[in-house]
């Protein structure tokens, strides 16, 4: 676990930080000639400017699971319930698993909500009837498997740029690649996704000398991963200083036949971060990132209107992001510290 630095006190991100962060949403690895012509700064200023962003740990370049990894692995949402008093314990304790994703508190001060990933099935299975029940402090363990996914964490965008400036950002959609045999990351790619892991934004010479290969080596895995669909990046931030200090969860049940049409449609709204159709009582799971508490009742308004065969059966503000996508974050959302997910890991 690498701790990163950090300062005591936390200032809210100001409207060019926002526009930095924003332009990365769209192109994680863009040069910083290219974001400083979008942004019409200078390309050492913007550098120097994610640089402190990241030194502080407001801001961070990460690796993405592409659309086709979700075909190969198996991930699920899992409720925890702890013993009182003994949360935070559990939390350490699990921030630590390179299968454990995310991590929220959610729903009172001794429940956790989860994100957990794994190679396959059987490896899920594994992990949440034999791993975790051997962890101190744990009451209770509810397991909702993702049937599909609609949109994950990695395509929620911010609107802090002007229409004309995200266009010159979008990337071309490439045409689609043969589906990808089933297959595991070797050595090499294990080590390069770790390295980026820790920071997306890596050149790949940096790349080659940490894991000991060549810059063109280095390249070849980072192309051919992401043409199969199997890695994606994205940018992530310190969302409560973002303007964004709330998420809520959002269980559902939508009927099977208009599942796949009111998933769609969901994903389309900017609030929405992850939406999945999952087993158990309900089939839906729709989270939000939200500007306030209030917004909370009307996004639920909107999702009732737009979609009446759509009944919300719960709803469950998150109190505190502990990790997201292997961050492990402070609690104004900072990034402090680092655990590679690695859905290969052995359990």
């Amino acid at each position: 676990m690498e701790a990163l630095n950090m300062q005591d006190s936390a200032e809210l991100l100001n409207e060019d930080d926002l526009a930095l962060i924003n332009a990365l949403q769209l192109r994680p690895r863009a040069s910083w000639t290219e974001l400083g012509g979008v942004l019409d700064v200078d390309p050492v200023t913007v550098a120097r400017r994610w640089q402190r962003l990241s030194d502080r740990g407001e801001a961070w370049v990460c690796v993405s699971p592409g659309p086709a990894l979700f075909d190969l692995c198996c991930a699920a949402f899992i409720e925890i319930d702890c013993a009182a008093g003994e949360t935070d314990s559990v939390v350490r304790a699990l921030a630590r698993h390179p299968q454990m994703l995310t991590l929220e508190r959610s729903g009172g001060s001794d429940r956790i909500l989860a994100t957990v990933a794994t190679r396959d099935f059987t490896q899920l299975s594994r992990y949440t009837l034999d791993v975790l029940p051997t962890l101190p402090h744990l009451a209770a363990v509810r397991t909702r498997i993702v049937t599909h996914w609609f949109a994950e964490g990695g395509s929620w965008r911010i609107d802090a740029l002007a229409p004309g400036q995200r266009s010159q950002l979008r990337t071309p959609v490439p045409p689609a690649a043969p589906r990808p045999e089933r297959r595991t990351f070797d050595d090499v790619d294990r080590a390069i996704v770790t390295h980026l892991a820790h920071d997306g934004r890596a050149t790949h010479s940096a790349i080659a000398t940490a894991v000991r290969t060549s810059g063109s080596t280095v390249k070849r895995r980072i192309d051919e991963l992401t043409r199969l669909g199997l890695l994606g990046f994205r940018c992530d931030f310190a969302r409560p200083l973002g303007g964004w200090p709330v998420a809520v969860t959002f269980w559902a049940t939508a009927p099977a036949a208009a599942l796949p049409e009111i998933g769609y449609a969901l994903i389309r709204l900017p609030q929405t971060r992850n939406c999945a159709a999952v087993s158990g009582t309900h089939n839906l799971v729709v989270q939000a990132n939200l500007h306030s508490v209030a917004e909370v009742a009307r996004f639920e308004s909107q999702l009732a209107a737009t979609h009446p065969d759509l009944v919300v059966a719960e709803r469950t503000i998150t109190l505190r992001h502990e990790k997201l996508l292997g961050r492990i974050l402070d609690e104004y959302g900072r990034a402090r510290a680092v655990v590679p997910p690695d859905i290969w890991a052995e359990l």
